[in-house]
């Protein structure tokens, strides 16, 4: 059982993540706000100890790996990055801009914590598979995180890297489906359905986990623990996430995937989730 103040220790750094990416593309004007902020309580289940790192040494040889194969949500790990000190809070105002070290997809060359480049959807988990893959034929202990999109799935080498993945029992190698049923131009409904995810993994030789609520950080904590109890296989976390989650603006937005963040709807975005932090607080959750 989770301890309730590591809970609420992860639910206020997932309204942290929150505020600093929009304050990010609010600086730029304009950014992947909805599957960034969808992803916000993962990366502080994973941020908040459930990864091996160190923020003062972000090569660490022995550090687990994150990949965040959707690499447009690169504003929700800069702002996890930020907040665990791997580089100066103030860097975040430089997202996307000429020269920065924060380029609107994910780049490892670029930023300190990032360990593999992203943004062609479908690629970062064949690179995921690459690194884990690895670690099994070095015999290394640690476990690479991947974080993939349903919209991502429409791509066939997610499919590809699902067999080689499942066949090789990269039990190191656990998957987090961001399943937010949205995408660039509409809904995962729509576009292509995907059915149900957890059956297709399920068929594919992975364990299969459903997350009814994937912005609910004691959920997410509690499937990533038995995602790493399983030892003959890999795992497929799929978390049923909101787009926009955590400020009501964006999550009643058809279309919130890239929009823009003005400086009174950050405003706006920030008293909300302070109010909502608040109001845990009080009631001890």
């Amino acid at each position: 059982m989770i301890e309730p103040d590591k809970l609420k220790e992860w639910k206020s750094f997932a309204a942290e993540i929150r505020k600093k990416l929009l304050e990010a593309i609010a600086s730029k004007g304009v950014g992947h706000v909805g599957g960034s902020l969808s992803i916000a309580d993962t990366l502080a289940v994973l941020y908040g100890g459930v990864m091996n790192i160190d923020p003062q040494n972000p090569n660490w040889e022995d550090r687990d790996y994150i990949v965040i194969s959707k690499g447009h949500s690169g504003p929700a790990m800069y702002a996890a990055l930020a907040l665990k000190g791997y580089f100066p809070m103030e860097m975040l105002k430089t997202l996307n801009r000429n020269g920065t070290m924060l380029p609107s997809h994910t780049d490892r060359k670029k930023t300190p914590g990032v360990d593999m480049t992203t943004g062609s959807l479908g690629q970062g988990i064949s690179l995921a598979a690459g690194l884990a893959f690895a670690d099994k034929l070095n015999g290394k202990n640690r476990y690479t995180y991947a974080i993939v999109g349903d919209g991502e799935l429409d791509e066939g080498q997610v499919w590809e890297a699902a067999l080689f993945i499942a066949h090789r029992k990269l039990n190191n190698l656990i998957l987090l489906i961001d399943a937010n049923g949205k995408q660039l131009d509409g809904t995962t409904r729509e576009i292509c359905c995907l059915g149900e995810i957890e059956k297709k993994f399920e068929a594919f030789g992975f364990h299969a986990i459903r997350v009814a609520d994937g912005n609910d950080v004691e959920q997410v904590a509690d499937a990533i623990g038995q995602a790493k109890s399983e030892q003959k296989k890999p795992s497929a976390v799929v978390l049923h996430t909101v787009k926009g989650a955590g400020v009501s603006h964006y999550e009643a937005m058809a279309n919130c995937h890239s929009c823009g963040v003005s400086a009174q709807e950050l405003e706006d975005a920030c008293r909300e989730l302070d109010s909502l932090r608040a109001a845990d607080n009080r009631e001890g959750r």
